[in-house]
């Protein structure tokens, strides 16, 4: 498989050719008519051995995205009730719970990334229980913007499946092809604002402001690179799942492709919140 920007779908296993009764079903950009080459049609011994199909991902994807934002919705609502505000509307205390919220959230949903990706593991309850798991992430962090810059959380929402559906439209259209030379170009922006990322955290530790994240010119430019390489990384993502159900590989990988589709909505996510922030400010 071609490589993409989104550690999940990398070294992901073949697809097992042997679904050739299947071979009608596509992709989200593939034409119809199937897939020429699957050999002949073979028994379908049950549920979970038919091979994945764009619906599969579509339902599965839509399943992990409802379950983070019912549950980044409660404990967003929760969270509300642990911080402390003044009378000019300004947070003054935040209590020992919801930081524990925040914080738990985040491991718990990095260690969940870490094994799925690592283990390469399809599951619905991992896939969900990440889903959950960054629902409560968000949910607090959210709750902490909202009070400090009323309605940026519909914004940051709105602003995230606005950018997700304009590149599935993108996709789908075929307006951007995802080359090989576009994938290396997409990577090696990743890396590269991964690397200034943890360069910024390891110097600001040390009193080391590179401008990247304290809100001024420089942090909004970075923020809409940012934001335009995780775009982008959606075009590898849809056309990895792509070129999963061109290969037959069995339905319940579709919870991995939702899997790396939601690793991306949330980076996207948390960048705009962040991008919108320094706008407000």
């Amino acid at each position: 498989m071609r490589s993409t920007s989104n550690p999940a779908f990398r070294n992901l296993p073949k697809g097992n050719v042997g679904y050739g009764q299947y071979g009608s079903n596509v992709g989200f950009n593939q034409p119809q008519g199937g897939v020429p080459g699957y050999g002949p049609g073979q028994t379908q011994s049950g549920a979970a051995d038919r091979p994945m199909t764009v619906d599969d991902v579509v339902i599965k994807t839509g399943m992990s995205l409802g379950v983070a934002l019912v549950v980044g919705v409660i404990t967003a609502i929760w969270a509300n009730s642990q911080l402390t505000i003044n009378r000019l509307g300004e947070v003054t205390g935040v209590s020992g719970a919801l930081i524990g919220a925040l914080i738990g959230g985040m491991l718990v949903g990095l260690g969940l990334s870490l094994f799925i990706i690592f283990k390469q593991k399809a599951s619905g309850p991992l896939t969900l229980a990440y889903s959950a798991a960054e629902g409560v992430f968000l949910g607090a962090i959210t709750a902490v913007f909202e009070i400090l810059f009323p309605g940026i959380a519909l914004q940051a929402i709105l602003g995230t499946a606005g950018v997700f559906v304009a590149m599935l439209v993108v996709y789908k259209t075929g307006a951007v092809k995802v080359t090989p030379k576009l994938t290396k170009w997409i990577i090696g922006a990743t890396v590269g604002v991964v690397i200034l990322m943890l360069m910024n955290l390891l110097l600001g530790a040390f009193g080391v402001n590179m401008g990247i994240r304290d809100g001024g010119p420089l942090a909004i430019i970075f923020s809409l690179v940012v934001i335009g390489i995780a775009a982008f990384s959606f075009l590898l993502d849809f056309d990895m799942a792509d070129k999963m159900i061109r290969e037959g590989m069995p339905s319940k990988w579709a919870w991995y492709s939702a899997f790396g589709l939601m690793t991306t909505l949330v980076w996207l996510y948390l960048e705009i919140l962040r991008l919108l922030s320094y706008l407000r400010d």
